[in-house]
């Protein structure tokens, strides 16, 4: 047997052993599943989970595979098919999907468009967990965090009375404006004399009914609101004006008054989960003015 017989096969059978050795090793890390990033979420967000909440799994099941994570502030068909271009199959989202805010589908279940959404979610075997009423409750509330820290209103804040905000004066015009800017709405609504003076600023992300909307205004210059009934709270300051009152309403959209709050929600996962990207895919300001096309 020549040296280079010998060693021909000791290297085959070397190579054989890794081969063998390959084959037989465990496979790598099982991917994540939905039900196990849902139970991380129930596990850091720092209050219990409760009984009665509409923070539940809307499509998809909790043994999918996760690939990617898309947070949202609304699941819009859009935001849903830029998520499935981007392999992104779990959603998460803090409001509703099908268009009630317990998602009942009962409603809309012979509507085509419901349908539509139904189906592309189904096809494309994405999963989307509804996310919202834990996320306020988190301490502190995670959509009013994200607003404050956009707005760089952090060292306005009242530390007794968490949506109340101090600032040096400012008129109100200006003062809309700024938040205008750092947001970059297009729709901001203002009632109020652009020449009152602001010191004192209540903001209640989202939506926002008489009450507690009249008390809020009386702790402040300004109160600024996502949305509110117009025949309610919209009316009643105008009628605070008109007697008399140094008082203003702004009124920024439901979708831009918390938008910012589920962007921090995305840089919040990354802290605890790790196996899959995670991106904030915002949602398109739905409305447009006239003297200022939509982009």
């Amino acid at each position: 047997m020549t040296p280079y017989t010998t060693s021909r096969r000791t290297f085959l059978a070397a190579s054989l052993g890794l081969a063998t050795a390959g084959f037989i090793r465990p496979s790598g890390r099982q991917p994540i599943t939905v039900g196990q990033v849902i139970d991380r979420i129930k596990a850091n967000v720092g209050i219990p989970w409760r009984e009665q909440t509409v923070d539940n799994l809307i499509a998809g099941k909790p043994e999918l595979p996760v690939k990617g994570i898309a947070v949202t502030m609304m699941a819009t068909l859009d935001v849903l098919q830029r998520a499935a271009a981007q392999n992104l199959n779990l959603i998460i989202t803090h409001e509703p999907t099908y268009y009630s805010h317990q998602d009942r589908i009962e409603p809309v279940a012979q509507d085509p468009l419901y349908q539509q959404k139904r189906d592309f979610i189904r096809d494309k075997g994405l999963a989307v967990f509804h996310f919202h009423d834990h996320w306020h409750g988190r301490k502190p509330d995670g959509i009013a965090t994200g607003m404050i820290r956009t707005l760089g209103w952090e060292k306005n804040a009242d530390p007794e009375t968490p949506k109340l905000f101090t600032f040096p004066e400012t008129r109100l015009d200006r003062f809309a404006q700024g938040m205008a800017s750092k947001l970059n709405i297009q729709t901001m609504r203002v009632i109020g004399d652009p020449n009152l003076p602001i010191r004192r600023a209540m903001a209640s992300w989202g939506n926002l009914s008489l009450m507690p909307g009249v008390p809020y205004l009386a702790q402040a210059d300004v109160l600024i609101v996502g949305e509110t009934h117009e025949w309610e709270l919209v009316e009643y300051v105008q009628d605070a004006i008109t007697a008399g009152q140094k008082k203003a309403l702004i009124i920024l959209g439901h979708l831009i008054s918390e938008q910012a709050g589920m962007q921090y929600c995305a840089e919040w996962l990354k802290e605890f989960v790790r196996e899959v990207p995670i991106a904030f895919l915002s949602a398109p300001e739905p409305y447009w003015r006239p003297d200022r096309p939509r982009k």
